[in-house]
């Protein structure tokens, strides 16, 4: 791809920096700095965008309250293609002194960004889905937070399959996320006793009609359609599948969805949707309280679980990096995340928890029902909750990753 100005002048050139810390130490300690690389323009951007910057400006500013320790933000926008996140990442890397970088929801972004920062020796803390970031692509600097392809599409086609809905069209957008999504749900299904009849890939992020792929859903007969999807195309998705009637006689399951997808949706068009998430901002007294603490930054927002993953994951870096020693951990990216390893986890967001030897972030997952507009009594009460699956059993078994470094 040849980088144009417009598109640089998008990503790099137009990264927004920010310090949100403390002033330069008292005795000259080395300042951090941290790349926040998102979507801040397109179909993801009410996923993560502005308010996952928000969010690590939230666990910066939490972290360095009291201590003798200076940390940059900056922000730039992956405008959801890989040429020009990779090209954001080296040269923040490069010429800017990052040491690491935070979000990277696009999954083919992440994965170019993960190998940068392994070439190197920085950290790369991703909140993408594709689970090949803890698979054959695993990388001793990188960190892959809040979820994963083969959480969603397990805890959500299982709950289905138990249902009744044994019969499934899956469609997905044709870049790395999308195909893994479809490839674990598909597996998901055939071992649960279902059977797949159809599937389709659209064009990303170019599509916004999906009439003629909801025909070919509808006529496969199939129970069930699977939307392999995220934000805008999600949405625009279910909108459309209602619009034609499709929920009459198909079951809409939603792959990857967050209260963002909802509240744009609302309860009346999103109801009786299932989905899997890490967190949820009104699960618990501790998500409460985050939510409470960062919600003067995120509007009229609520944190989705992307935006959680970035907060909770720059707050446990920032605890390694401490405990390692600043000038150690802007040195060497691997023993900083060696460090975090380490480290058992611990935030409001997510809990209790640990990264294991491949980088998977381990957590519990949560299955929710979307209410109907009667259910919800306030302002973003979107969810009941239906199953709660243990952290040891939310995310693939270690020895089924194929994490070249990994001996299980």
């Amino acid at each position: 791809m040849t980088i144009t100005r417009r598109t640089w002048l998008g990503g790099a050139a137009a990264a927004v920096s920010a310090s949100v810390a403390r002033a330069q130490g008292r005795n000259g300690a080395a300042s951090m700095r941290i790349g926040v690389l998102t979507d801040l323009s397109g179909t993801y951007r009410d996923l993560a965008g502005p308010n996952s910057v928000a969010c690590v400006r939230q666990a910066v500013q939490e972290f360095t309250a009291g201590k003798d320790m200076r940390v940059e933000v900056l922000a730039a926008d992956l405008q959801n293609n890989a040429d020009v996140g990779a090209t954001v990442a080296r040269r923040w890397f490069d010429e800017q002194g990052v040491d690491v970088i935070v979000d990277v929801l696009n999954s083919a972004v992440a994965l170019a960004v993960s190998s940068i920062a392994r070439a190197k020796n920085k950290v790369a803390l991703v909140c993408a889905a594709t689970s090949e970031l803890t698979g054959r692509q695993c990388s001793p600097n990188t960190v892959h937070w809040s979820h994963d392809t083969w959480m969603l599409a397990r805890s959500t086609t299982t709950s289905i399959l138990k249902g009744g809905g044994d019969s499934w069209f899956l469609l997905a957008p044709n870049y790395a996320f999308g195909h893994q999504l479809a490839h674990d749900a598909n597996r998901f299904i055939v071992e649960g006793g279902g059977k797949v009849l159809g599937s389709a890939t659209y064009p990303f992020p170019e599509t916004t009609d999906f009439s003629a792929y909801l025909q070919q859903a509808l006529a496969s007969g199939a129970k069930v359609l699977g939307l392999c999807t995220g934000g805008a195309d999600t949405i625009t998705a279910v909108k459309q599948a209602r619009e034609f009637g499709l929920n009459k006689s198909m079951l809409l399951a939603a792959m990857l969805m967050t209260v963002a997808d909802v509240h744009a949706l609302g309860t009346a068009t999103a109801q009786g949707l299932r989905l899997t998430e890490s967190f949820y901002w009104d699960l618990n007294d501790r998500t409460r309280a985050f939510t409470a603490r960062v919600q003067p930054k995120l509007g009229d927002a609520r944190p989705t679980m992307f935006q959680a993953g970035d907060y909770a994951a720059v707050l446990h870096y920032l605890k390694a990096a401490a405990d390692l020693g600043v000038a150690a951990a802007k040195a060497d990216g691997r023993a900083t995340v060696a460090r975090m390893k380490a480290m058992p986890t611990d935030d409001d967001c997510f809990g209790k928890g640990y990264i294991r030897e491949d980088g998977r972030k381990i957590h519990p997952s949560y299955l929710f029902e979307v209410k109907s507009p009667a259910e919800s009594r306030y302002a973003w009460d979107f969810y009941k909750l239906l199953v709660t699956t243990p952290a040891a059993q939310a995310f693939r078994p270690l020895s089924e990753g194929g994490c070249p470094f990994v001996h299980a």
